[in-house]
């Protein structure tokens, strides 16, 4: 993310289009029953209101209903936030309609929307407490080694699954600073 801000212009949480038109775009619906949808982008059109969604280009990545989505948003908006104040960039929230998401933050929040897309709402607050215990970093290798073998909207096996029980049914121990993901991914490959 640049410190250069101040010439471009920011959207959403920190995307910055004339530095790259790679980003995420979540469009939240006004209804309380529709679902919130996920797409992984490559092009931005500049000058107008809304982004028109191209099926042919623009991949969804995950439909979360609007209740899992409220249980998520608010550790998305401060995770985010608190980095991009680091960066010196304005602050993003979450609003009705579309949100760009910078490309990098695009790939931890998909992360965490696959995690909890099937799963009980009540084990929600521990996929957040283990994705708060990775690194950026192993989020964004987390997300590129599922998204190569199963990151479509309907992909739900394989690492996908793996994704799930790994953040949903080990909770970090207080003392541990770090998830060993890597090995819970691995048992959970052999297992399946």
């Amino acid at each position: 993310m640049s410190r250069m801000a101040d010439k471009k212009n920011v959207y959403g949480f920190g995307f910055i289009p004339e530095e790259s038109q790679h980003h995420f775009l979540v469009i939240i619906p006004r209804s309380t029953n529709g679902k919130v949808v996920i797409y992984e982008r490559f092009k931005w059109q500049d000058g107008v209101e809304e982004q028109t969604i191209d099926p042919r280009e623009d991949k969804p990545k995950v439909a979360l209903s609007k209740h899992k989505w409220r249980l998520i948003e608010d550790t998305l908006k401060n995770e985010f936030n608190a980095r991009l104040r680091k960066e010196k960039l304005p602050a993003g929230k979450w609003t009705v309609g579309q949100v760009p998401v910078h490309r990098l933050f695009g790939k931890e929040m998909v992360l965490l929307a696959w995690a909890i897309e099937d799963c009980d709402p009540s084990v929600i607050p521990t996929a957040i407490k283990n994705w708060l215990g990775l690194s950026p970093e192993e989020r964004w290798w987390l997300f590129t080694m599922t998204n190569a073998a199963t990151g479509g909207l309907n992909d739900k096996r394989g690492w996908r699954k793996a994704i799930r029980y790994a953040l949903t049914e080990n909770p970090v121990e207080e003392t541990n600073k770090q998830l060993d993901i890597f090995d819970l991914l691995i048992q959970r490959k052999i297992d399946d």
